[in-house]
């Protein structure tokens, strides 16, 4: 059985916290929807260490400013910035086309969360399991060269403890034949990026490339939220339910699964608040709720989700 990976990080950590005493000088790293949110803080933290960061997001004009920010809160030059659209096929390509030599972090962060009503993309897929799962399995798959040319390299899945809530439902992904849920619809997406870990990790493992997923945390500031319908952050926060993290809180377990020596070699596990989550409750999503669901880390899944995703 393998050891439960812990740390002196908890919920109140920060990513600068995480990255303390860490010389990341010679790594490269790329982080997806890092123009905003936490993706911002976690590259800011890599930068702050001594990282070469590509900032990539959809809008390249905000991704041109964050790199500029960040360049001049770490005094780190190398910060560079790339226009991705992870509903664009085309966009996944030239990005990957252009990430030539060594690439050591692969941070796969850009979500959408929430959609009010079911969109479908260019190929017929449900946006949320979209862009949260398959452009970020195409792209990462598309880096391949470059994380093997780095002889040790680390993929992180950014999933959520939504993911309780719904196993991928296979049998109608794209709510063909089911009434849209957009709460069920992200919960599975958010459960393919665990599985995306379990079954990368098993094929690439060999080559020095291991895969992990993690729950950032409640961040109200996130603009992951902007499709919420106005008042549901405000009523969330009075409900007392919720804890939120700040924007730098919630890039902290993003940071220590991209950076943590203790992770070296270890890929197909899910973290939260920078421990490795217990195995939690199904179908519970509150604050009282924590862990990974059994479904995220099924094999069985793991490949059944592979093949779906390479069609």
């Amino acid at each position: 059985m393998s050891t439960r990976v812990a740390s002196p990080f908890d919920f109140h950590s920060t990513a600068a916290d995480v990255v303390a005493g860490l010389d990341l000088s010679g790594r490269r790293a790329l982080v997806t929807g890092a123009a905003s949110g936490i993706g911002v803080e976690t590259a800011r933290a890599m930068a702050a260490a001594g990282a070469s960061v590509i900032i990539a997001a959809r809008d390249h004009d905000a991704a041109e400013r964050t790199a500029v920010d960040i360049r001049a809160t770490t005094g780190n030059p190398d910060v560079q910035n790339a226009q991705l659209d992870l509903l664009d096929r085309t966009s996944v390509d030239r990005l990957a086309a252009e990430v030539t030599g060594a690439l050591h972090i692969l941070v796969n962060n850009a979500g959408v969360m929430a959609l009010p009503e079911l969109r479908l993309s260019p190929e017929g897929h449900e946006q949320q399991f979209a862009t949260n799962h398959l452009g970020h399995f195409r792209l990462t798959v598309a880096l391949l060269p470059a994380l093997r040319a780095a002889q040790g390299a680390r993929v992180v899945s950014v999933s959520s403890r939504a993911h309780l809530n719904s196993p991928v439902v296979f049998d109608d992904i794209d709510f063909a034949h089911r009434p849209y849920d957009a709460a069920l619809a992200y919960a599975q997406s958010k459960t393919a990026n665990v599985l995306f870990a379990v079954g990368a990790t098993r094929r690439w493992a060999e080559d020095g490339i291991f895969v992990n997923a993690l729950h950032p945390g409640a961040i109200a500031d996130s603009n992951l939220s902007r499709h919420y319908e106005p008042g549901v952050l405000d009523a969330l926060r009075a409900s007392g339910r919720y804890t939120f993290k700040t924007l730098q809180q919630g890039a902290a377990t993003s940071v220590f699964v991209a950076t943590a020596p203790q992770l070296d070699g270890i890929g197909g596990r899910y973290f939260e608040n920078s421990q490795q989550a217990v195995v939690g409750d199904p179908g519970a999503c509150g604050t009282d709720a924590a862990g990974v669901a059994p479904f995220a880390l099924d094999p069985q899944a793991a490949e059944q989700l592979w093949d779906v995703s390479e069609r």
